[in-house]
């Protein structure tokens, strides 16, 4: 059978295989056929965060539900380094704005922490979630990665693993990118800070740990999304998997 790539991507919590029948939420069965105008026969790329992406044909379409079957594999499973991507909560927008281009960029898991200057204390994990699975739909990629729930930093740091490297960055740095040439792929984890930057007891905190390296992101100060993107940019040019994809 000669299949279409699919224009349509859609996250299901479901085993993927071949022939394997996938039944649909009344959600994802509003979105297929009411709003997408999808019909009996046409195909749409399934993935689960775990088996690779797979073409899939509609069997049955209804207003509360239908069923696809996967028919051949569309894309092989690619998870990302091995990169957590911890920050500050900061407003609503801004937050969705940082879960979903981490999800982009790479990150395998999002954790959200508590600093002394965290402005903004309130997060839905499951609406985080829901935007992870977003972006990962979007962006064409077959990994959904983890978003924990808020934590106090001093906690997370009480209780880090020294195996995983901390990429620290602080407008107080004067690390700059040359810091990262040679990076150690193994396990890593990018913090972000505050809109209030970190308290001096973080720092002090951060510098004395053996696994963490302090990064400045350049001159100006930057927002917490904006820094987001610009250090998970130069983690994945330095020993991320970008390296691979150019070669």
């Amino acid at each position: 059978m000669d299949i279409e790539k699919p224009k349509i991507r859609l996250f299901v919590d479901h085993p993927l295989a071949e022939e394997q029948a996938v039944p649909l939420t009344k959600e994802q069965a509003h979105y297929l056929f009411g709003v997408m105008r999808q019909e009996v026969g046409a195909f749409v790329a399934l993935f689960n965060g775990r088996d690779g992406a797979w073409a899939a044909e509609v069997v049955e379409a209804g207003k509360r539900g239908g069923v696809l079957v996967c028919r051949a594999l569309d894309a092989p499973q690619m998870d990302p380094p091995d990169l957590w991507l911890m920050f500050a909560p900061v407003k609503k927008a801004r937050t969705d704005f940082i879960v979903e281009k981490a999800t982009e960029m790479g990150a395998r898991r999002i954790l959200p922490v508590q600093t002394q200057f965290t402005n903004s204390e309130r997060l839905r994990v499951d609406k985080q979630q829901a935007h992870a699975v977003e972006a990962a739909e979007q962006c064409g990629g077959t990994f959904v990665p983890e978003v924990c729930a808020l934590q106090r930093l001093d906690r997370v740091l009480a209780d880090w693993d020294p195996t995983r490297r901390i990429l620290f960055c602080d407008e107080s740095s004067v690390g700059t990118a040359v810091t990262l040439e040679g990076l150690d792929p193994g396990p890593w984890a990018i913090l972000i800070g505050p809109e209030g930057g970190f308290s001096e007891a973080e720092r002090t905190k951060l510098r004395g740990m053996d696994c963490a390296t302090s990064i400045s992101l350049g001159p100006r100060i930057l927002r917490a999304e904006t820094a987001t993107v610009a250090a998970l940019t130069l983690w994945q040019m330095a020993a991320g998997d970008w390296q691979e994809a150019s070669v």
